[in-house]
């Protein structure tokens, strides 16, 4: 049966197939086209995917693509019938970025990467391609780095993250900083409150809650001080994981401007270059921790139960999958099944 409901958009993310990928050690990396198709060709009760989130690197879509670029990849992913969403910008060292901590020259490379992304956000709003979507971004730098000097350090961070804010400003845009325990100074939910709070840029720079990354700081994986659930927790308990999980998204949920429906196993997991995060797994992994439809309407709803309305697309992240997952029609229809779910149950219709 359709769903009655039009929004959220149900989008699907592109970066799983690079994250983690291309490593010597590592599966080989997953071509655009191929998640296009994927995405495009996966079907759950009549409905369809509205769009896909964009990896702003090579070698899906080069950040420093011309105007004229962008329009071929905007006629292109158009073809498949797909809008676009949210872009990840490659802040990284790695990738020609810098730490949003660092010397003036690495905030100097975090920024243009930031503006560069922004840049082309701005021409695909203005192909009529791009309805919805923020930029988002991390603090590219290791918790051990930050612990050095940690109200230095996050001071430094907020710094960088206003510069990008104002420049996401300048070209209609707003930035999503993903808190995930990898990250230095956004690495528990306390932090990543007291960041952005310190940023001081509400609606132009947020959070993006991705529901696995953010349910691991219950565990105080990295941040023992800020852990909620007990070191021999039983997750069979499902009162006490709810309890925990609402106490972090109600500090989060009015800074978040971007959301990743997702499932995780509460281990933690890192493959290629990437540190070790919140394990993603499958939708229906027997050892998913998340009632992912009950637990995406802590994000999706106020205190009130009353729906925010905010996120006008919603994206699903699997990062870290093994390919021969990834490279499965069977793998999207089940994800778009369960996106559906989570939009009959906490969206709207306009």
């Amino acid at each position: 049966m359709a769903s009655n409901n039009s929004y959220p958009k149900l989008h699907n993310a592109t970066w799983p197939g690079v994250v983690g990928k291309g490593a010597a050690d590592s599966e080989p990396i997953i071509p655009l086209d191929t998640l296009l198709k994927l995405t495009a060709g996966a079907q759950a009760g009549g409905q369809k995917f509205d769009g896909v989130d964009l990896w702003l690197a090579d070698p899906h879509i080069s950040i420093d693509s011309s105007r004229d670029d962008i329009k071929r990849v905007c006629d292109h992913i158009a073809g498949f019938g797909l809008e676009v969403g949210s872009f990840v910008a490659p802040i990284w060292g790695g990738a020609g970025g810098g730490s949003a901590m660092g010397d003036a020259d690495d905030v100097k490379r975090f920024l243009s990467q930031v503006e560069k992304a922004c840049r082309i956000g701005q021409w695909m709003r203005d192909i009529g391609i791009r309805p919805s979507g923020g930029i988002r971004v991390d603090s590219s730098t290791g918790v051990e780095a930050w612990d050095q000097d940690p109200e230095g350090n996050t001071r430094k961070i907020a710094d960088t993250f206003r510069e990008a804010g104002k420049i996401a400003q300048a070209h209609g845009e707003f930035i999503v900083a993903e808190g995930e325990i990898c990250w230095g100074g956004m690495h528990s939910w306390r932090e990543n409150v007291k960041l952005l709070e310190m940023v001081g840029m509400p609606g132009i720079v947020g959070y993006q809650a991705d529901m696995a990354h953010s349910m691991l700081f219950v565990l105080g994986a990295n941040a023992e001080k800020d852990r909620i659930l007990p070191p021999d927790f039983n997750w069979a308990d499902k009162a006490a994981l709810d309890e925990a999980y609402k106490k972090v998204a109600d500090a989060l949920r009015p800074w978040t401007l971007d959301f990743h429906v997702a499932q995780n196993d509460g281990t933690t997991f890192g493959s290629g270059d990437h540190e070790k995060t919140g394990r993603h797994c499958q939708v229906d992994d027997p050892n998913g921790r998340l009632d992912v439809v009950k637990h995406a309407g802590y994000w999706l709803r106020d205190e009130k139960g009353e729906l925010t309305k905010t996120m006008r697309h919603i994206c699903w992240d699997g990062c870290m999958f093994p390919n021969a997952v990834m490279e499965s029609q069977e793998t999207w229809n089940k994800v778009l099944g369960q996106m559906v779910q989570v939009r009959d149950a906490h969206g709207w219709r306009e």
